[in-house]
């Protein structure tokens, strides 16, 4: 038995020496000095190991999907934060709904002023009356208009000044409202029961419908207006006899200032960008500085007689034009015989009418190789500058009046250039098409939605997807390196050299 033990212990040793590299020989088996078992190991033993120190799973904290990490160290909010933190709850509420529905905010604003208004005393002792009502009511009788017509009796009449400009503003928010109330509700279903549904064709269609709906109102009035004046039917010694024509009755002013609230209101869309650009932008901005600059200077300098005839002339080849283009819209087949009846009314109302205007502004004469005479401004009434009896009809008036009139005449002979074409190429052709405003994010679609089908036509089973560049098709080969690679599944990046 000892023996045998022996010879084990032999054995092992020799097998241990020869895993550790060394034969038996050359390095004997040391013996155990001492051990560290049931002691204390060497080293700080003031820290416990990573392990001792993570929590146990029954005391972790609430996950963040239970509970938001922002939320562990929040404290309670007291009632003057959580009344704070409602509001701002509220008030984004509002403003998405807001943005949803553009006609809120504005009617909200006009049913505070009218409320407003009527609760706190109605009458011109109010400081909202300038704003919902005419100002200068029976100015002194130096003042007063004395060339109205007879049939219309003896009305009140209206001063002008600064509080004019209240009135202008309040009334271009109810215009604001109009505009978007009737688009939203009114004409977009109207557009979507004709079938019209696409973005740009969409916007232009509500856009249209609703200068339609406007000069058929406006028009009319002003026809109503014009002839309880001296200027019917376009009378041009009656624009200058008198002068200065400082008052006028409630139907003639709330009719001007109500004209130069909507303009204000179109001005402010067009600065806005709230409706598409149209080919002729810059023409339709300088169309839309004259007539602002036009209204407000024969307003303060008492030439609305003037205004008047060039607010109507343009307000009904605009009503013509604006339908023509919805009827165009719509594939209607009275377009052409309504379109050139629309060509007709534009060149008798906006160049004739609007020429015999300008005839009246030219040097007294007669124009050549005719018997027409020129120069009523010059010749008809007063032509001097006397600021005590704010008489300002004189060479400076002169010459600004008929330079922004001939301006003015001048963009709308450039549209009209532009009617005859487009008339000429549907007769040509068969295509009308209105140059100004095409939809040209429709045609882009719909180019790329034809071409599509002609890509897919034929083609058996599933179509790979091809990559372009600005319209061209790249290769993969083609494609800049980025510096990554994906093998397997996994994004590899390669090294520089």
């Amino acid at each position: 038995m000892a023996a045998g033990g022996k010879t084990n212990g032999q054995a092992s040793a020799t097998s241990t020496a020869s895993m550790n590299g060394h034969s038996p020989s050359s390095r004997p088996n040391r013996p155990r000095k001492s051990s560290y078992l049931g002691a204390d190991p060497r080293g700080d033993t003031s820290t416990g190991s990573l392990a001792t120190n993570f929590p146990r799973q029954d005391t972790l904290p609430e996950s963040p999907i239970d509970r938001p990490a922002a939320a562990q160290d929040r404290k309670p909010l007291r009632p003057r934060d959580r009344d704070r933190s409602a509001a701002r709850k509220l008030f984004r509420r509002f403003r998405r709904t807001c943005y949803r529905h553009t006609w809120l905010f504005p009617l909200l604003l006009i049913l505070a002023a009218i409320i407003t208004y009527y609760t706190t005393g109605a009458g011109p002792q109010n400081p909202l009356h300038p704003f919902l009502c005419l100002s200068y009511a029976d100015p002194a009788p130096h003042e007063r208009t004395t060339t109205l017509p007879a049939h219309i009796g003896n009305v009140t009449q209206y001063g002008k000044g600064p509080r004019d400009f209240c009135f202008v503003a309040f009334y271009t928010i109810v215009f604001t409202f109009t505009r978007e109330f009737l688009m939203q509700r009114l004409i977009k279903p109207i557009a979507l029961r004709c079938g019209i549904r696409r973005g740009g064709k969409q916007s232009r269609f509500l856009e249209q419908f609703y200068t339609a709906i406007y000069f058929a109102c406006a028009a009319p009035v002003g026809l109503y207006v014009l002839s309880r004046t001296p200027v019917w039917f376009f009378n041009v010694r009656g624009m200058y006899e008198g002068f200065p024509h400082r008052a006028h009755d409630a139907w003639f002013k709330a009719y001007y200032l109500l004209q130069a609230s909507y303009w204000a209101q179109q001005g402010l869309v067009l600065v806005l960008l709230l409706e598409k650009p149209r080919k002729d932008f810059k023409e339709l901005c300088l169309h839309h500085v004259v007539t602002l600059a036009l209204i407000w200077l024969s307003y303060r300098f008492h030439f609305t007689y003037m205004g008047v005839p060039v607010y109507i002339t343009h307000d009904i080849s605009d009503f013509f034009l604006a339908t023509s283009k919805l009827l165009n819209y719509i594939d209607a087949r009275i377009t052409p015989a309504y379109f050139a009846t629309f060509l007709g009314i534009w060149a008798y109302s906006r160049h004739y009418l609007n020429l015999i205007i300008i005839k009246s502004l030219l040097l007294p004469g007669k124009l050549p190789f005719t018997n027409i005479r020129t120069g009523e401004f010059a010749t008809i009434g007063p032509y001097d500058l006397n600021w005590e009896t704010q008489q300002y009809k004189c060479w400076i008036s002169h010459v600004i009046t008929f330079s922004l009139l001939a301006l003015l005449q001048a963009i709308n002979l450039f549209w009209f250039f532009l009617i005859c074409r487009i008339l000429w190429r549907y007769l040509v052709t068969s295509v009308a098409k209105d140059e100004r405003s095409e939809d040209e994010e429709d045609e882009v679609e719909d180019e790329e939605g034809e071409g599509l089908e002609e890509e897919l036509e034929g083609v058996e089973g599933p179509v790979k997807p091809r990559l372009e560049l600005n319209g061209q098709p790249v290769a993969v080969a083609e494609m800049p390196a980025t510096g990554v690679e994906r093998r397997g599944g996994v994004d590899v990046v390669r090294r520089k050299a």
